[in-house]
């Protein structure tokens, strides 16, 4: 059914943003020598955060629309028939890339597919192919070449792909240098045990692979790129953890059970787009903005786009704070808690989800405001647009006194939520193979 447009005024970002002061990052320090390790992650943070305020949008309007646009050209009534193979591309994304024979000869063609506050993430694009022949983790400061690990501290833009199907079982966090792609495309590949750190980088983009099983560790002496290594503090465990980064994609992965937060995106980084991927058996799912006094997070732009967010999760999908955060024609069908929450005054843009609430009768509403009373949470912009909601599930909209209606820059409304599920139905980890689409 079709809803009348929705006009919503976003209130100075970009001044805030761009000017929020910076706030502690995680750190990595060293019983030798603290202040050369903490000067280069000072400097290296400080370089890409820089590079983070260029790419703030400031009129995230515009971008939301461009995305909206794409969506509505590429799923046509015919685009959206029932699937019967060999290839079906749902979304503007992989209408881009998926139903290409080619993709394995032209695999850096997905580079040029992103949408969404993500869309100009290259990857390791113009670089080589690195081959991933050893799923061993064994040496951290001098990796074997063959590992990941080996491919993703190199200080050369590289587009990594793997030889075959294979568990990498991580005895550390993998920390990813910029202008890298992980492409797990033609196998079926699962990281294991610790998270995929991105830390002051920009232009990562991760796709195809199974994550999960991420488990805390106590640090040590880790290498995070060719000409540095250092001594690493605690990792929590988490799935992905992006901090001081933009330029940041995640596509088509498949995501459960780690010990903290399946992706985490903390410290200022912006420029994201989390899309096509499956969420399962996790209770915190997606934390956007880790601390109530980290005002740096107001420039984050962040897109959740045609993800499926299913069985065994319990809330935070995503919990924002500070930002502004599209949520658009995800599909909702399994939460414990909540689906959507926040506090710190972030902008929440909710269109064309479908969120089937749980038989609980408590646990009906969508979203959640995070330790805040009504006279806080009343003039936070979030908006439900084209969204279904099934099962008694309600979403509590606000924005009070940071509304208005100005005309032609409303929103031009997403695909309808009713769309959601052939949108993403091929949510997640997809079987390619090569000569074949996916």
């Amino acid at each position: 059914m079709a809803r009348s447009p929705l006009h919503v005024l976003l209130y100075v970002l970009a001044t805030v943003a761009v000017a929020a002061a910076a706030a502690p990052v995680h750190t990595p320090q060293t019983t030798t020598n603290v202040t050369s390790d903490e000067e280069y992650w000072a400097k290296r943070v400080e370089e890409v955060r820089a590079y983070s305020r260029a790419t703030y949008v400031a009129d995230p309007v515009a971008e939301l629309n461009r995305f909206n646009q794409d969506v509505q050209r590429a799923t046509t009534r015919r685009s959206l028939a029932r699937y019967r193979g060999p290839c079906l591309a749902t979304n503007p994304i992989d209408r881009c890339w998926r139903c290409r024979s080619n993709w394995a000869s032209d695999r850096q063609r997905l580079a040029t597919c992103a949408r969404g506050f993500g869309h100009s993430a290259l990857g390791g694009a113009g670089g080589r192919t690195y081959v991933v022949t050893d799923p061993s983790d064994d040496e951290l400061i001098i990796p074997k070449k063959g590992t990941l690990r080996y491919g993703v501290i190199q200080d050369r833009a590289l587009w990594i792909v793997f030889a075959r199907s294979m568990v990498i079982k991580l005895s550390q966090e993998l920390i990813v240098n910029s202008n890298k792609t992980i492409d797990g495309r033609g196998a079926q590949v699962h990281i294991t045990g610790a998270q995929i750190t991105l830390q002051g980088v920009k232009h990562v983009i991760i796709h195809g692979v199974h994550i999960h099983h991420s488990a805390p560790h106590s640090g040590g002496m880790i290498r995070d790129s060719k000409h540095h290594y250092g001594h690493r503090t605690r990792s929590d465990g988490d799935g992905i953890s992006v901090l001081s980064s933009s330029n940041i994609w995640i596509d088509h992965v498949s995501m459960w059970s780690c010990a903290d937060g399946l992706i985490d995106v903390v410290s200022g980084s912006t420029a994201i787009t989390v899309s096509n991927s499956h969420f399962t058996k996790h209770d915190h799912v997606m934390l956007f903005g880790a601390s109530n006094s980290e005002t740096q997070d107001a420039v984050m732009q962040i897109t959740v786009a045609f993800n499926h967010f299913g069985k065994g999760l319990v809330q935070r999908m995503p919990r924002c704070r500070f930002g502004f955060f599209h949520v658009v024609n995800n599909d909702y069908t399994h939460w414990q808690m909540y689906a959507i929450g926040g506090n710190r005054d972030p902008t929440i843009i909710s269109q064309g989800n479908r969120f089937i609430a749980p038989d609980d009768g408590n646990a009906k509403e969508v979203t959640k405001r995070e330790y805040a009373p009504y006279s806080e949470y009343k003039d936070w912009v979030w908006k439900s647009q084209g969204d279904v909601m099934m099962n008694g599930a309600f979403f509590n909209e606000s924005g009070g006194q940071n509304e208005r209606r100005y005309g032609q820059m409303d929103f031009i409304p997403a695909k309808h939520g009713k769309y959601v599920g052939k949108l993403t139905q091929f949510a997640g980890t997809l079987g390619c193979r090569v000569g074949k689409p996916c």
